[in-house]
């Protein structure tokens, strides 16, 4: 049929489609002519086929080690390569059982999670490394997240206050992963040692702070599932962004559109709906902001001036020589404290590429002494000549 089909013109391909088969079927059928098909040649045997019996008993007992299993059937007389074994174990992992792990429900109020997540999308024209952190009521599953310039403690701090602020109230517990700018050392057995900083933003906002086990994170699984769905839905939506500024405005929208008004899969209720039951749950914030500044110390240098961050700033013109205590805040803010704790001079960070910055006033004194010149009698000049 298939060369009378051929002798008619119809093309290979549509022979393969007539027949339902693949066109190169068709042109193996047309080259053997009459001939039928020839035999497949048999499967190489495994050095491995004897064992896989012991195998697969060792896998049901819950050894899934191939390096164990190889032992056990070399003691059996099996002389293969361990890369045989581990192929024949591969395709089986995922029957593995995993470890049961029971689903931790909160009462409202009681505890909220945090973690950051991190990939790539181009901010302000250039591809660059977005960090965000991630922060999610236990009972609601009402979550916040604020992209930052980086996840250091000052970062983390405001990123943390932020969400509180969003939610309006403070939990009883905030449940952390083991950042350095949060648990200095965790060690099983051993008091989590937390960092100072932490501890003081904790008494701030009267909050326990609670850090997961090492290695373990499903011990925040709430948390950590929302980071992915943050990285499925808002970034699959948004992908480029005028600046950091901007991604966060439009994330404040996204939340209160759209992750707020979810029908979430596990408490089967709407977050927004949950939440107004948890909300009266939640602590009042306190009168006082936490301050989460940069707090450093200059040496004004004797033109006037401090340096901070590659570019100078100028200072009044009395404090040349002096130590002082400098802010920076994340907002781009930078003061300068003389000794005494007033506040000496207020500038806004700015790249070394605009140039020092200077205020006028700053250094009026110092410009009005070196216009200062010294006048003498001609005099002496005249007899500094005589006598050379």
């Amino acid at each position: 049929m298939i060369q009378e089909r051929v002798r008619q013109g119809v093309y290979v391909k549509d022979i393969a489609a007539e027949l339902g088969v693949h066109p190169r079927t068709v042109s193996r059928a047309l080259g053997r002519g009459n001939a039928p098909p020839g035999r497949r040649p048999a499967a190489r045997r495994s050095k491995l086929d004897e064992y896989k019996a012991s195998v697969d008993r060792l896998l049901a007992a819950g050894v899934w080690n191939s390096a164990v299993i190889l032992r056990e059937i070399e003691e059996q007389g099996y002389r293969g390569r361990g890369s045989i074994l581990r192929d024949y174990i591969r395709p089986k992992r995922p029957l593995r059982a995993a470890r049961a792990t029971v689903r931790f429900e909160t009462a409202a109020g009681e505890q909220l999670q945090n973690d950051w997540g991190e990939l790539r999308r181009v901010v302000a024209g250039c591809e660059r490394k977005v960090m965000f952190a991630v922060n999610t009521l236990g009972y609601s599953r009402r979550f916040h997240f604020v992209a930052m310039e980086c996840a250091d403690a000052e970062h983390t701090y405001e990123s943390l206050i932020l969400s509180l602020e969003y939610f309006g109230g403070v939990p009883d517990e905030v449940l952390v992963d083991n950042q350095k700018a949060e648990v200095i050392s965790h060690r099983v057995g051993i008091a989590v040692e937390f960092n100072q900083r932490f501890l003081e933003l904790a008494a701030h906002y009267d909050f326990r702070p609670r850090a997961c086990k090492p290695r373990r994170p499903r011990t925040k699984g709430k948390d950590e599932r929302m980071v992915r769905y943050i990285k499925e839905n808002f970034f699959v939506r948004y992908r480029e962004f005028e600046s950091l500024t901007h991604l966060n405005q439009l994330a404040e929208q996204w939340l209160r559109q759209e992750a707020d008004q979810r029908l979430h899969g596990t408490v089967k209720e709407v977050v927004a709906e949950r939440f107004a039951r948890e909300a009266p749950h939640l602590k009042a914030l306190p009168a006082m902001r936490f301050d989460t500044a940069y707090h450093e110390r200059r040496l004004v240098a004797w033109d006037g001036y401090i340096e901070v961050r590659g570019n100078r700033y100028s200072v009044p013109g009395e404090l040349c020589g002096a130590p002082v205590a400098v802010r920076i805040g994340l907002d781009g803010t930078l003061a300068i404290y003389s000794g005494e704790g007033q506040v000496a001079a207020r500038h806004r960070l700015r790249p070394a590429a605009e140039g020092w910055a200077l205020i006028p006033e700053h250094h009026r004194t110092l410009w009005e002494q070196a216009l200062k010149v010294e006048r003498r009698d001609l005099a002496v000049y005249e007899e500094a000549a005589r006598w050379s």
